[in-house]
């Protein structure tokens, strides 16, 4: 069994599926994946991903502001983001973080978001799922400074191996997409070899960066199944063995999961 650790199933495109979602989850399902973490982005998708773990018993979700979808000037609401949270099926907190890498002159607002998402974290006890580009020094210090025990992920990481030690060092895990099959990820596929094998995660971030050989095609659930395979050869490991570590990996991260195995 896998688990597509990162999703937006509500932004899926679905032409291959005829424009519905249930053939696209069974599509998926139908190569091995037997989870699904439906990911927040702001206030205005935290109803659909909530309403999407209702409909789906094996889709759970998270809720939480991406910096590049914070409104100008604006952060959120500790007790908006808290009430969004107290939901059965709200599992992790996020996606949230820091990109300096489009809005560098919105660093100071994203670090303000981030911090009320780790406060959150550390009120509720669920872990964060982190994004960040271009940010690693300040990432890595507000990191620190929350100093969470039940820690969260880097997901779609793309960073070098010094930032990943760093933030496994912190507790964290590695969460690693379709990027890494790339021709030109070298240095990613440095990092898949070393990150310890209870601390790997893998994961899709459909339906963007679909991996070879879909590269530049809407990416969909079903193609985890690519990220896992290219992974667990990368690494010298059965296919069979990886899938499960790494849905082992998941529920140790996200206790709250609904797996079922």
């Amino acid at each position: 069994m896998l688990v597509d650790s990162h999703c937006h199933l509500d932004r899926l495109d679905l032409a291959e599926h005829a424009g519905s979602l249930d053939a696209a989850l069974e599509a998926a399902r139908g190569r091995g994946v037997g989870h699904f973490l439906c990911i927040g982005v702001s206030a205005d998708n935290a109803g659909a991903v909530k309403a999407l773990a209702e409909r789906y018993d094996d889709v759970d979700c998270s809720v939480g502001i991406h910096p590049l979808d914070l409104k100008p000037g604006e952060a959120p609401a500790l007790e908006w983001l808290l009430g969004e949270l107290n939901h059965p099926r709200v599992i992790a907190i996020g996606e949230t973080g820091l990109d300096y890498h489009y809005e560098p002159e919105a660093a100071e607002l994203q670090q303000a978001s981030f911090r009320l998402h780790l406060q959150a974290a550390n009120v509720t006890g669920k872990p964060v799922i982190v994004h960040t580009r271009g940010a690693r020094a300040d990432t890595l210090n507000l990191l620190r400074e929350a100093a969470l025990p039940q820690g969260g992920v880097l997901h779609c990481f793309t960073e070098d191996w010094e930032m990943a030690k760093a933030a496994l060092d912190l507790g964290f895990y590695i969460s690693l997409s379709g990027i890494v099959t790339f021709r030109n990820a070298d240095a990613l596929r440095d990092v898949a070899r070393q990150v310890p094998a209870d601390r790997l995660l893998v994961e899709t971030d459909s339906p963007y960066l679909a991996p070879i050989p879909y590269r530049g095609k809407p990416n969909l659930p079903q193609y985890v199944r690519e990220v896992a395979e290219f992974l667990a050869m990368l690494r010298g490991e059965s296919y069979e063995r990886f899938a499960e570590m790494t849905t082992d990996n998941f529920a140790r991260l996200f206790p709250l999961a609904h797996l079922k195995r």
